[in-house]
């Protein structure tokens, strides 16, 4: 199986990266550095990319958008009530979803 949609944890120095395939079995859970995360996308097929919404997500998203990934980040919100337990399962569950209120990254 291949790895259809990946959410991604941010914080200041680790990303925690959680990928499932289209049946929505994880295939990837690894903790990464920005280098090393931007290192892994790289070498992926452009994918579904979700993450929360914060001053770093922007960047990131960027970077994520020109190496062809389609990036959606989610308002905190939306994520907050799953933070004690599958934070990266919501993030991704979003990212599925097309009419959910979630934006691109700008």
């Amino acid at each position: 199986m291949t790895v259809t949609h990946l959410g991604i944890d941010l914080s200041k120095l680790a990303f925690h990266v959680v990928g499932e395939d289209e049946l929505g079995h994880v295939q990837v859970k690894r903790k990464f550095t920005k280098v090393q995360l931007l290192r892994f996308t790289a070498n992926l097929p452009p994918r579904g990319i979700g993450m929360e919404a914060c001053c770093g997500a922007h960047y990131l998203g960027r970077r994520l958008m020109a190496q062809g990934h389609d990036v959606r980040l989610i308002p905190a919100q939306y994520v907050r009530p799953f933070v004690k337990s599958h934070k990266n399962a919501r993030i991704i569950w979003a990212v599925q979803r097309t009419g959910e209120p979630y934006r691109a990254a700008c």
